[in-house]
């Protein structure tokens, strides 16, 4: 009898990368994943908690499950991640329907824990939470073969660190995924090298400040520039991506070897929060905008075609209008290809939480949050325009989710003499524009030149694939 799991990620992509080994874990045991609730025998929710809104969104589902899980004994619900380790034994203790708590640096147990509660899972109701000296299990759990259940098969995520020592005012991710920890450099390799040999041909770095990387190899200490150099020469790679990055100390090895290393992506995910000083002083961030601006002038001069992302909140504790227009300010002169923007949630167990009032009324945040989505969208559309008549290069994802071409159009296009169905394609270029065009399915995990031909704020479109 078939034996399915069914599995929800939320939040950032070392969440996704983290699903992914737990995945991997699963499939061992012979199960099999499902898109189906109902379906499933495992549930796992892998959380976030870095806004109040995920947690809730977590809660929500747990509670919808209630009376169908009572009425299916045999089923195990796992909720696993940063909120599972913030929550600890309160998930089991409020909520009878959680049979398993697992924090992020314990997934190296969760199939163990998974065996236990399916063979009697009133009696294996269990937490299992982080503490000092998990690193090297979870560097096996980092490093075992991964099954290809991923969506996109030639695209992965590859861990470089671990945790964060920055103690953000308003952060919880510290409190939940510890101090930094960099991986040894070889384990690195050998994880992305086999990675490639299975047919991946794009990675990303994961770290929460990955440009933070520290290894100390025989009495050599390692940066990340050296990780992207050794990633860089294996063969069968075709592009190098980091994220996120640190605006602290940001060691210019690192855009030397974007410049010069051609597989790396021009492209650098580097949140601001703030555009006022004195509200980066309050959210405990160690740097000025003079300096941010100067990091962003000094990265593009080096890299050539830098494109830059960002993230900001909003409605941070004492935010005047003031400290608002700078933010305003900070975007216009960085114009990022875009920005992830954030009402301020307080996080119990932060700084902010125990030691500022939030005061900024909800009104306001959520009005200060559409003036920059507003604001970006702006210059997002405008700068895209620039595309318009180039050809740029981009990896195929897939089928587009929204075709702006109907499927029967589709199915009447051939591609030139090879008589080919042409179908509306997505996929991203170097600097992560999205770009949606037509193509032959064949080219799925590819790199295509595109001719762009019309551009809005989120998506360059173009009509056909140069050369094929």
């Amino acid at each position: 009898m078939k034996q399915w799991y069914y599995i929800e990620t939320m939040g950032c992509q070392m969440n996704k990368l983290d699903s992914e080994l737990v995945e991997n874990q699963l499939l061992d045991l012979g199960y099999q994943q499902t898109d189906d609730i109902k379906q499933a025998q495992v549930i796992i929710y892998n959380t976030c908690s870095v806004r109040q809104h995920a947690e809730d969104k977590v809660i929500s589902k747990i509670g919808q499950l209630t009376r169908w899980h009572r009425e299916q004994p045999e089923v195990v619900l796992a909720v696993i991640g940063c909120m599972a380790q913030r929550w600890g034994e309160e998930l089991l203790d409020k909520y009878k329907q959680v049979d398993i708590v697992c924090g992020p640096g314990k997934l190296h147990r969760l199939s163990e824990m998974v065996q236990r509660a399916r063979e009697n899972r009133r009696d294996n109701r269990c937490a299992a939470l982080d503490e000092a000296g998990e690193d090297e299990c979870l560097e096996r759990l980092d490093i075992l073969p991964r099954k290809t259940n991923r969506v996109k098969p030639f695209q992965a995520f590859v861990r470089v660190m671990r945790g964060c020592n920055n103690y953000c005012s308003y952060c919880i991710v510290p409190y939940v995924r510890g101090p930094e920890r960099s991986r040894p450099l070889e384990n690195i390799v050998q994880e992305a090298r086999r990675l490639i040999e299975e047919g991946v041909r794009e990675i990303t770095l994961l770290g929460q400040a990955v440009n933070k990387y520290r290894y100390i190899s025989d009495g050599r200490t390692l940066g990340l520039a050296d990780v992207l150099e050794a990633v860089h020469e294996i063969n069968g790679l075709q592009r190098l991506r980091f994220v996120t990055s640190y605006p602290r100390n940001f060691d210019e090895k690192i855009l030397q070897s974007m410049a010069h290393l051609e597989k790396v992506c021009p492209y650098l995910h580097i949140p601001a929060q703030s555009g006022s000083n004195r509200i980066l002083r309050a959210m405990n961030r160690r740097y000025t905008v003079e300096k941010y601006l100067e990091l962003i002038e000094k990265a593009r001069s080096i890299v050539t075609g830098l494109t830059v992302a960002g993230d900001f909140i909003v409605g941070f504790p004492g935010e005047t209008d003031e400290d608002f227009q700078a933010t305003v300010d900070l975007m216009r002169k960085v114009r990022y290809k875009n920005c992830f923007i954030f009402r301020y949630s307080p996080r119990p167990g932060t700084q902010a939480d125990d030691n500022l009032a939030d005061d900024v009324p909800i009104e306001v945040k959520q009005q200060r949050n559409q003036d920059l989505l507003d604001l970006q969208n702006e210059i997002s559309n405008e700068d895209n325009q620039q595309f318009i008549g180039q050809s740029v290069e981009v990896l195929v994802e897939g089928p587009s989710k929204n075709p702006h071409l109907n499927e029967k159009q589709a199915s009447e296009q051939l591609e030139n003499d090879q008589k080919k169905p042409v179908m509306q394609m997505v996929g991203r270029t170097g600097g992560d524009h999205i770009v949606v065009f037509k193509g032959p399915e064949s080219q799925i995990g590819e790199i295509v030149n595109v001719k762009v031909n019309r551009a809005s704020a989120l998506t360059l479109f173009g009509e056909d694939i140069i050369g094929c």
